[in-house]
């Protein structure tokens, strides 16, 4: 998100504004708090559109929260507007207690990548991280410590114009945390990442948080969300649908266990399990699906009709049902 940085004379110094309008203030101290966002009534209003509607909600640090909701949600106007890029109607959102923009240091408080990395084509990213550096004050050694901590060192001489998009997901991480910020906000980090790659970039963000940082991350790869995310925050045209611990939301959850149950006498135990109340639809790997029943019972019914069984597997519901129980007709298209 930060790329370019330019120098304007302000009555209290030197600011060095992005190009994307994020302020690097050089004086003073870094700001110390523990980076916990706070959500307070965000309202956004486009015209007749409500984009955001009465938004509240508090992001943790030490934990990974995911940022989830359907097309039209209002998730990256939520993240702009804590990150001070898109004015607020009404509301206010802080980071450690504090207005982006009344942040003493932004670039040691706050990380933000909201779409890939772009840079100059003929830079290499040493050279465009060097750059960001230099105009935030930082020394030119800090471009190659971030290159190592998301693994771009090897292509580090490489020019901008040769980096496939997942490597500039990477390069925009490595520019997040040059000012290592007690806070990280990313919009869609996995897009155009490989499995190795995403692999990589749940580990590192939840080494980030083991560390007692801040990582708030919006996200549409709900499998992916669930494996990395510890709390989530689910959005709906622009309002709180829930929150809370990934466990939790999903066990709370009024989605049914699912029995899937697989047998050469398919038919005979179908009958059976509709006799004790249990609905039966046929899965696609040839297995029964089953809901209203708890396994035991499962099992007892094959036992009594004298079927063999060959598999019975209880499903949890998943983050991918849950979320779309939850959100289900509240997409909205723009």
């Amino acid at each position: 998100m930060i790329i370019f940085l330019l120098p304007r004379r302000t009555e209290g110094g030197w600011t060095y504004t992005s190009t994307v309008g994020v302020a690097l203030h050089r004086d003073g101290r870094p700001n110390m708090s523990d980076g916990q966002i706070v959500v307070d009534g965000l309202v956004k209003h486009y015209r007749q559109v409500r984009a955001v509607d009465g938004l509240r909600f508090v992001v943790r640090s030490g934990k990974v929260t995911g940022f989830l909701g359907p097309n039209g949600a209002g998730k990256t106007t939520t993240l702009r507007m804590i990150l001070n890029l898109v004015r607020p109607t009404a509301g206010m959102a802080t980071i450690g207690g504090v207005r982006y923009p009344d942040l003493r240091d932004p670039i040691h408080t706050v990380g933000a990548v909201l779409e890939a990395s772009s840079a100059h084509r003929g830079r290499t990213a040493r050279n465009h991280l060097r750059v960001i550096s230099t105009a935030a004050g930082l020394p030119a050694s800090r471009a190659d410590e971030v290159l190592e901590l998301v693994g771009l060192a090897p292509a580090a001489r490489r020019k901008f114009k040769g980096y496939s998009l997942g490597m500039r997901q990477r390069l925009g991480i490595a520019t997040a945390m040059l000012g290592d910020p007690t806070t990280l906000i990313l919009d869609e980090p996995a897009n155009g990442l490989d499995p190795e790659g995403i692999r990589w970039m749940r580990n590192f963000l939840k080494g980030l948080a083991a560390e007692g940082k801040t990582v708030f991350v919006s996200s549409h790869l709900l499998s992916e969300m669930e494996l990395l995310a510890d709390e989530v925050i689910i959005i709906a045209a622009g309002r709180l649908v829930t929150q809370g611990p990934m466990e939790q939301i999903i066990k709370s959850s009024t989605a049914q266990t699912t029995v899937r149950v697989r047998t050469p006498q398919a038919d005979t135990l179908t009958l059976s399990l509709k006799e004790l109340g249990g609905s039966v639809t046929a899965g696609d790997t040839g297995a029964l699906l089953v809901t209203g029943l708890e396994p035991p019972a499962v099992g007892a019914a094959a036992l009594r009709a004298g079927v063999e069984l060959h598999e019975l597997v209880a499903e949890q519901p998943d983050l991918e049902q849950v979320f779309l129980q939850l959100t289900e007709g509240k997409a909205v298209i723009r």
